[in-house]
């Protein structure tokens, strides 16, 4: 039997809750994003690639609910899983009229099998009508919403071409909060410019907020972005795989406790993946940062203080 986590698994959360093997399934349901379209821009955030940032094994071609069929195969012989939650990934994927959002949402849902939606999109593109599609949506199923944030400094999102600035995230958090929506944040470690400090400090700002979840990233490198050509002239690094997973122990202990853990570390496809390369091995990075966390004899929320943070729950 494994040893427990030092940490607040979602994955745990899962099982505590079903009572069985939950795995995600990942979806493209054909979104654009402002950032890509021209409403705001047309080159999209300086990591994404040409397929949404992180999809890289869907088939669009598909429709939602093929998508999902065909996930579930795949999830029931690798994972031996009994239930699935329709994880709409690609792009922006609340980016659209609401009348075809809610169609859109509930063909993931018809799916048998499936106990609930994750629904990841960038916090402008979040009005009020499709959050309370959400809301309703909420009473009906296990709902989780994703908020790209990447950064809490905005000298960092301007450097990334976010196209949106903290302020933006922290607005929609709270509409989505006051409709009782659970919501995890993203965050980028490794962004250039940014100190230990400053990516350390987002660990108190994101308790203080009170978001639900969290999802840690490295800065990934992938072929056909702009950030692939600031690496190849020299212009960024990437963190190293110890210097990683020892930021994310102290990111870790500065978290609330109370936060679950959806990810702590991406792992970008290894056909387009220009570095880092030790981010192919996603067991040993995990198992890297176990180790630490056991070394160090540390925990989840070691050294979060509630009376400094105030969350806002």
């Amino acid at each position: 039997m494994s040893q427990p986590k030092r940490y607040n698994t979602f994955s745990d959360e899962l099982k505590r809750l079903f009572g069985c093997k939950v795995q995600r399934i990942s979806v493209d349901a054909g979104f654009s994003c402002p950032n890509r379209d021209g409403t705001l821009d047309t080159g999209g955030c300086i990591f994404c690639g040409g397929s949404g940032s992180g999809a890289y094994s869907i088939r669009p071609e598909l429709s939602v609910a093929a998508q999902v069929e065909d996930g579930k195969e795949v999830m029931r012989r690798k994972y031996r899983a009994e239930k699935f939650i329709a994880y709409f990934q690609a792009y922006s994927n609340t980016y659209g009229p609401v009348e075809r959002l809610q169609a859109l949402y509930h063909e993931a849902l018809s799916v048998p099998g499936v106990v609930g939606l994750i629904i990841a999109t960038r916090p402008d593109c979040l009005p009020d009508p499709v959050l309370d599609l959400l809301a309703r949506l909420r009473e009906e199923t296990y709902l989780w919403l994703e908020l790209g944030l990447q950064s809490i400094h905005d000298k960092s999102l301007t450097f990334i071409n976010r196209r949106h600035d903290y302020a933006c995230f922290v607005d929609a958090l709270k509409r989505a909060k006051v409709r009782r929506i659970r919501v995890c944040a993203h965050v980028i470690l490794g962004l250039p410019g940014e100190s230990r400090e400053e990516m350390l400090a987002m660990a108190g700002e994101l308790s203080r907020l009170g978001v639900d979840g969290v999802k840690l990233h490295l800065l990934h490198v992938m072929k056909g972005t702009r950030l692939a050509e600031m690496y190849e002239r020299g212009e960024i690094a990437v963190l190293d795989r110890d210097g990683y997973a020892g930021l994310v122990c102290d990111f870790l202990g500065l978290l609330d406790p109370d936060i679950l853990i959806h990810r702590l570390t991406g792992d970008g496809g290894r056909d387009n993946l220009v570095a880092p390369l030790w981010s192919l091995n996603k067991f040993e990075v995990l198992n890297l940062i176990d180790a630490e966390m056991e070394r160090r004899n540390s925990r989840q929320g070691i050294r979060f203080f509630p009376e400094r943070s105030a969350p806002e729950r």
